[in-house]
């Protein structure tokens, strides 16, 4: 079968992008997958917004497929393509203030300082999101190949536009 985009019957389901729960008539991406533990297939349901930033390539090809007009379709497809373009786009799960100098940055090696900021990671493995450490925020031009980034990370974290703009500063290198 292939990906859909559908809306959502009942309240029940949790996207796999961000941890929510999708509203009742809200519209969901969904992503259909073999079921690993019997026959046939299984369904991973997603925000549009967060498929179309942590899963841009099935996401793409249920927008192609789409049965009716999807409103966002077009600046849908140019964010999914954007992630296709930078392949560790959608690694990006959001940014947060270092609360300790342990971590180190998966870019530069070095440690992420304490109370700087830094780009939390993740890997998409067997229709599951697992934590992959962090990156400076000085480092994503070099990791992710572009610093257009601050749209995908205030969609995974809740900062205020004060934060956004220091996360800014700091991927221009303005620290």
């Amino acid at each position: 079968m292939p990906h859909v985009f559908e809306t959502a019957p009942t309240g029940r389901a949790k996207c796999r992008g961000c941890g929510e729960a999708i509203a009742k008539g809200d519209l969901r991406f969904g992503e259909r997958l073999p079921n690993p533990y019997g026959e046939g297939e299984m369904t991973l349901w997603f925000h549009p917004e967060c498929g179309m930033y942590k899963r841009p390539e099935p996401f793409l090809e249920a927008l192609s497929e789409a049965d009716e007009p999807i409103e966002d379709a077009d600046r849908w497809k140019r964010l999914a393509r954007t992630g296709i373009e930078h392949r560790r786009l959608p690694r990006l799960h959001g940014a947060e203030r270092s609360p300790s100098g342990r971590a180190r940055c998966r870019s530069c090696r070095e440690p992420i300082p304490k109370d700087s900021w830094r780009i939390s990671l993740v890997y998409y493995q067997e229709g599951r999101f697992e934590p992959a450490g962090f990156i400076h925020a000085a480092c994503a031009r070099e990791y992710f190949e572009t610093t257009d980034v601050v749209d995908r990370v205030s969609h995974f974290a809740q900062l205020t536009d004060d934060q956004l703009d220091e996360i800014r500063r700091e991927l221009t290198g303005g620290g």
